[in-house]
C-alpha cells in the first residue's frame, strides 16, 4: 500500500509549514527515516524524514508552497511501483465556504474567514494590515483557497514591481521564509519594547587562566562562562528573567537561556534549559550540541521554545560590540563582543589584558537603568573572579 507523507505539526501552536526544498525527487528510492524534504515554520527549520521505505511516486506540494499541517505533500510507493510526474497542487476553489473538515485541523479561534470562505490566521491579518493589503484581492494557494503569509508577501512584492517598474542593473529575488520571519519579529520587537542599552567592559584574564587549567581539548568556551555568569546574575535579579504579557509581568521560575546561532540563511535561537543548575562544562556541551543540530537542521520544536533570556555572540565574528534587539516576549538580551588583548590601566600602569565588551539591551517598560547596571555588575564580577563558576568542572 502507498504511504502518504504529511506536513508535520512542529509545535502545538503551528498550523502550517512552508516546503523549502525537496531533498528527494519523484522516482528516487528512499529509506525509512531518510531526509525527504525541508520545511520552515514559525518555530524551527527542519528536515522531515520519510515515514516509510520505498520509492517517491508523487509530490503534491511544490517547494515554496505553504500548506496546513497534516496535509498530504507526497506519496511513497512500494519498490518497483511506477512513479507519477510531479503533481501540480489540486485546483483551489474560487469561491464558496470550506467545511470544518476540509482543513487538516481546526482553525484558531481568532482566525476569520476570507472572501473565499477560507479562514485567515492572525499572522496573515496582521501582515495585511501592516502593508495595506486588501485580502479579497489576494489569491490564496493554501488548502481551500486559504491565504497564507507567503501569499500576502508575494502580493506586496508584485504590487511593488508594478509601481516601480523594472529594476535596471539588479536582480530581484524573494526573501527566504526564515528572513521574512526574522524581519517580522525584529520589527515587532522594536514596536513593542522601549529599547535601552548599557555597555560594560570585562577583563577575561581570569577566565583565560581558568580555561588553561582544564586538560587540553576540554576547556569550556568563553561563551559558556558568560552564560554561567549570566544565569547566576539572573537568579539574583529575577526581573531581568521576566517577560511582559499584555498588562502583566510574568516572573519565570526557571532560567532558560536562548543562545543565538548564526546559520547561512539567518539566525535561530535554541534554548539551554535550567542553566542556573548547570556547570560551565554542562552549559558548554549543551550549547555545542544545540549549535550542531541547528546547522544540521535537526532541532525539534521543543529546542527553541521556552527561552527566558537571550545571549547573542557577534564577537565570534570580530564585532567589538552590538546593540541587540530583544527577543519577544523577553525583556532583555545580552550581546557578547570580541574578547581580545587590549591596553588597560592596572595599578596605574598600562598593560595588555584580555578584555571584551558586554552589551545589555533591556525593556525600559519594566527594567530601569539602575537595575540593568546592577545585573551587569554581577555578570562582570563573576567573570573577573570565575573560580566559583568553574568549581567542580575539571576532570
Amino acid at each position: 500500500m502507498p504511504t502518504d507523507v504529511l506536513m508535520p505539526q512542529m509545535g502545538e501552536s503551528i498550523a502550517e509549514g512552508t516546503i523549502v526544498r525537496w531533498i528527494k525527487s519523484v522516482g528516487e528510492a528512499v529509506d525509512r527515516d531518510e531526509p525527504l524534504f525541508e520545511i520552515s515554520t514559525d518555530k524551527v527549520d527542519a528536515e522531515v524524514p520519510a515515514p516509510a521505505a520505498g520509492r517517491l511516486v508523487q509530490i503534491r506540494a511544490r517547494a515554496g508552497e505553504t500548506v496546513p499541517v497534516n496535509s498530504v505533500v507526497a506519496v511513497i510507493g512500494a519498490e518497483g511501483e511506477a512513479a507519477d510526474a510531479p503533481a501540480e497542487p489540486a485546483p483551489r476553489p474560487a469561491a464558496g465556504p470550506v467545511s470544518a473538515t476540509a482543513a487538516a485541523g481546526p482553525a484558531p479561534e481568532s482566525a476569520v474567514p476570507s472572501a473565499s470562505g477560507a479562514r485567515l490566521s492572525p499572522v496573515v491579518r496582521r501582515l495585511a494590515a501592516e502593508h495595506g493589503v486588501d485580502l479579497s484581492a489576494v489569491t490564496g494557494t493554501g488548502d481551500g483557497g486559504r491565504v497564507s503569509k507567503a501569499d500576502v508577501l508575494a502580493h506586496v512584492e508584485a504590487r511593488g514591481r508594478e509601481a516601480g517598474g523594472a529594476d535596471p542593473g539588479g536582480r530581484r529575488e524573494p526573501l527566504s521564509v526564515m528572513r521574512r520571519r526574522i524581519a517580522e519579529r525584529m520589527i515587532e520587537s522594536r514596536r513593542t519594547s522601549a529599547h535601552v542599552h548599557t555597555l560594560f567592559e570585562v577583563d577575561f584574564s581570569e577566565v583565560a587562566a581558568a580555561r588553561a587549567a582544564h586538560p587540553e581539548g576540554t576547556a569550556p568556551s568563553y561563551l559558556a562562562y558568560v552564560a554561567r555568569a549570566t544565569a547566576e546574575a539572573l537568579a539574583a535579579t529575577p526581573v531581568v528573567n521576566a517577560s511582559i504579557d499584555g498588562a502583566d509581568v510574568v516572573r519565570h521560575e526557571q532560567i532558560n537561556l536562548g543562545i543565538a546561532v548564526a546559520l547561512d540563511e539567518g539566525l535561530i535561537v535554541p534554548v539551554v534549559r535550567q542553566a542556573h543548575r548547570l556547570s560551565v562544562g554542562a552549559i558548554d556541551a549543551a550549547v555545542k550540541d544545540l549549535a550542531a543540530r541547528a546547522r544540521a537542521k535537526r532541532l525539534a520544536p521543543a529546542d527553541v521554545e521556552g527561552g527566558t533570556f537571550t545571549i547573542t555572540n557577534p564577537g565570534g565574528f570580530g564585532s567589538l560590540l552590538g546593540m541587540p534587539i530583544i527577543n519577544q516576549p523577553q525583556v532583555a538580551i545580552l550581546g557578547v563582543g570580541a574578547i581580545e588583548m587590549r591596553p588597560a590601566v592596572v595599578d596605574g600602569v598600562v598593560v595588555a589584558r584580555l578584555r571584551g565588551f558586554l552589551t545589555l539591551g533591556f525593556d525600559h517598560r519594566l527594567i530601569d537603568g539602575a537595575v540593568a547596571d546592577r545585573f551587569m555588575a554581577r555578570v562582570k564580577s563573576a567573570l573577573e573572579e570565575p573560580q566559583r563558576l568553574d568549581a567542580g568542572d575539571r576532570s
